[in-house]
């Protein structure tokens, strides 16, 4: 039970750091440091568990007393890693290919807060945080210059992700997610109802009628930024390609778990296996917020973990199964990381037999050069806090350590300051990286894989406008 005084410790801590965390840095920080690039993976699939789930129940295990029966405490890794194997058994026969962050700390506790944060990778409170695009917008216009021409899909894909789904910011709408709901018969609106050539008529009017104007819309760049969106989607359209990318068998669906989140594996599966222009995929998976009878069945912890058992363990089997466009698997091309935005309350439950918001926490990663079956760093007893943080920095992973490490197996500079935000302050990809105050965990990585070390002190590029 969590008691009062520690409550109190708990949500001071908190508050303070809401309003202090966009003015701290770590306290070591290195001037002009450079990037740290791998460029091992070449998509990422990013699952947010929205909710926030008990890290001491599921990917840094604490058994006592409170621990069902059925979670089967399992050790892997010749004793060296303990798992729930009954609470996620797919996932257990494949632990050797994901890499446990262990030593991961939130910077506050408030749901929709840290559900943003981990998307953008600074605090949504700050100035530019208001302004700041999603990872996958990031990596949608830094990939954009390796586009095919026969390469129609978004850059980002959001899959299932729910009202707390972060856009492009500042960035041209062409790099905003293009957010939608996996299914079986796929994307309706592909087609028409009226047929192609009423279509295509209806367009071509459009642009004639206001193809112009909208260059020079008293309304700003935002009306012209839709104009490139437009023609991208309208590109979608009517093409079978693309039509049967978001479509997928029963077999697949069932075996996947049949749920929002096996089907949006299924599809993540099928953005990366076809090769059309989609780098970064992003799904939600929520339920996670057990506040009490966390292990009351059908719901509590075991809806959420199920449908993540089946999902993950699925899209692990099938990518690492598919052949890579150059060499390898398609898993060994795609980084997988999946994190919710903090962790749950350690040791014995509420009052209301669940678990309450926490710091600690954990990130999993797979594939993109990630070597499995690590765990990094390891925390105290009771899972509240770290106890090794088992990383080169020698403190708590954040956020922006993750998006650095995402960064950086793409071969993406995230010491980067962009000069094309609206405040004319500089735009970080990462706050403060380029002074060393964020770091990728380079120790997830495969060392057998090429590094690609880049960047220069200090480093500050222009590079494709935001608005272009």
């Amino acid at each position: 039970m969590l008691g009062r005084r520690s409550f109190f410790k708990i949500a001071g801590a908190g508050v303070t750091g809401f309003f202090l965390s966009p003015l701290m840095k770590p306290a070591t920080v290195a001037a002009g440091v450079s990037a740290k690039l791998k460029g091992t993976a070449k998509n990422v699939i990013f699952i947010l568990m929205g909710g926030a789930p008990s890290h001491v129940d599921t990917f840094d295990l604490k058994v006592g007393t409170w621990t069902p029966t059925d979670f089967n405490p399992t050790t892997y890794n010749n004793g060296a890693l303990l798992f729930p194997q009954g609470l996620m058994p797919g996932i257990a026969e494949h632990l050797n290919k994901l890499a446990i962050l262990r030593s991961v700390r939130a910077p506050a506790l408030v749901h929709q807060l840290q559900q943003v944060w981990a998307q953008i990778a600074r605090s949504p409170s700050s100035a530019l945080g208001k302004i700041a695009p999603n990872l996958g917008s990031v990596v949608a216009l830094e990939m954009e210059a390796k586009r095919t021409p026969n390469q129609k899909l978004p850059g980002f894909i959001s899959l299932n992700t729910g009202g707390n789904l972060v856009g492009a910011g500042y960035f041209n709408a062409r790099y905003a997610p293009f957010d939608v709901g996996a299914s079986p018969n796929g994307i309706a609106n592909l087609v028409n109802s009226d047929g192609r050539t009423l279509f295509e008529t209806r367009y071509a009017m459009l642009q004639a009628v206001d193809g112009e104007l909208r260059k020079d819309s008293p309304l700003g760049n935002a009306v012209y930024d839709m104009d490139s969106f437009y023609a991208q989607s309208k590109g979608m359209m009517y093409d079978t390609e693309v039509d049967s990318v978001f479509k997928f068998s029963t077999a697949d669906q069932q075996r996947y778990g049949s749920s929002g989140f096996g089907n949006s594996c299924i599809t993540a599966r099928n953005l990366v296996k076809s090769n059309l222009g989609t780098r970064y995929i992003q799904i939600n998976i929520g339920g996670w917020d057990n506040h009490s009878n966390i292990y009351a069945k059908p719901g509590g912890i075991y809806g959420p973990a199920g449908q993540f058992d089946k999902g993950l363990s699925n899209l692990l089997i099938d990518l690492a199964a598919l052949p890579g466009t150059e060499s390898g698997s398609l898993l060994d091309e795609t980084l997988i990381v999946a994190m919710g935005e903090f962790g749950r309350t350690v040791g014995s439950l509420t009052v209301n037999a669940g678990r309450d918001h926490f710091f600690q926490q954990f990130c999993v990663m797979a594939g993109g050069g990630v070597e499995g079956g690590k765990v990094i760093g390891s925390t105290t007893a009771t899972g509240g806090s770290t106890a090794e943080p088992g990383w080169s920095q020698r403190r708590d992973i954040a956020n922006e350590d993750i998006a650095a490490t995402i960064y950086a197996a793409l071969g993406i500079d995230y010491t980067i300051s962009r000069k094309d935000d609206p405040f004319g302050r500089g735009f970080e990809y990462i706050p403060f990286a380029s002074e060393g105050a964020w770091y990728p965990v380079m120790e997830v990585f495969d060392n057998s894989r090429s590094k690609k070390d880049g960047g220069r002190p200090g480093t500050t590029r222009r590079g494709d406008s935001g608005r272009g």
